[in-house]
């Protein structure tokens, strides 16, 4: 299986982090996930954070920093993932992918059933 590159927006808002739960027909559907998606060939990790951004919640960025990456490997993916500080430059959340979204504290995210690596990460936050 080839490894491919993912990214990961940790959006923030005041003391608050925007999480989305993963379309229920999709790999690890109904789990919580930070935003993102596939880098594709020719592109940057931050042009690809901006445009899956884009695409999945029609809002506009600013990539603040990279935070770290994680490697994740499963029956039907291996991954490396690539997570970075982000916060909204305009436009409003719009889901065009996932099933809901919410902003909570960093207490609050080990509530949620997160995708492995995103849960994996939230000590560096």
């Amino acid at each position: 299986m080839k490894i491919t590159n993912v990214v990961a927006g940790v959006i923030t808002k005041e003391n608050f982090f925007f999480i989305a739960q993963r379309n229920r027909h999709k790999h690890l559907g109904l789990k919580w996930e930070f935003p993102g998606g596939k880098v594709d060939m020719n592109e940057t990790n931050e042009e690809a954070l901006k445009r899956e951004i884009k695409e999945e919640l029609n809002i506009n960025i600013l990539i603040k920093k990279k935070i770290t990456q994680e490697k994740f490997k499963d029956d039907r993916v291996d991954i490396i993932l690539h997570y970075y500080f982000c916060k909204i430059i305009n436009g409003n959340i719009n889901l065009n992918e996932h099933e809901k979204s919410i902003w909570v504290s960093k207490n609050d995210l080990y509530r949620y059933d997160m995708v492995e690596g995103d849960r994996s990460i939230i000590h560096f936050l």
